[in-house]
């Protein structure tokens, strides 16, 4: 019988606050059962195994992210919109580095399916129509930023530009605009 009060969608808001806290590596369902004070079995009439907490994870961060890039990107074109989808990529990567991990994982077919992670590809390629970029340039473009954004922030969340003076706001800012004009002046 499942423990009262336990639902999925509490153990997985869980998980994301603990995969936040630990890293997301260090999740556990033995971590997870230790927070509700419970033996681990029991989170197993909810959970299929530890795979499947990760995965609900993952696809708890996919969305929270699709969320804010798309209420960010509200009202916006261009430059604006780029920054805005950027900013808020970069800060949702800041604010919950467990979760941010956890959308790197390879889902399953059928859950990368239910993710709805399309959505992320969706409205790169969104802001992409006001550089008219014609495929297969609009997929190399959506890699280019999805890469770039990565990169920095996991540069960034790992200590990788605290050797030099140089403000990591600043070679944001920067970033943002060579990917700008970039992107208006893509090589054919």
């Amino acid at each position: 019988m499942a423990r009262a009060g336990l639902t999925v969608e509490r153990l997985v808001q869980a998980a994301a606050e603990l995969a936040d806290e630990v890293g997301f590596d260090n999740l556990t369902v033995s971590a997870l059962a230790r927070r509700f004070g419970v033996k681990d079995a029991s989170l197993y009439s909810h959970l299929r195994n530890a795979q499947d907490l990760r995965e609900r994870v993952a696809v708890l961060a996919l969305r929270e992210l699709a969320d804010r890039a798309a209420s960010a990107l509200a009202g916006r074109a261009g430059r604006d919109a780029l920054i805005a989808f950027a900013n808020a990529y970069r800060d949702y990567a800041r604010t919950h580095p467990g979760r941010y991990a956890a959308m790197r994982i390879d889902l399953t077919p059928e859950v990368a399916a239910t993710s709805r992670a399309d959505r992320h590809s969706e409205m790169t390629r969104a802001i992409l129509r006001g550089y008219h970029l014609p495929e297969p340039d609009e997929t190399d473009a959506v890699r280019l930023l999805h890469s770039t954004f990565h990169g920095f922030t996991t540069l960034e969340a790992s200590g990788g530009f605290g050797h030099h003076p140089r403000d990591t706001e600043a070679s944001w800012t920067k970033t943002l605009d060579a990917l700008h004009h970039l992107l208006g002046h893509w090589p054919g």
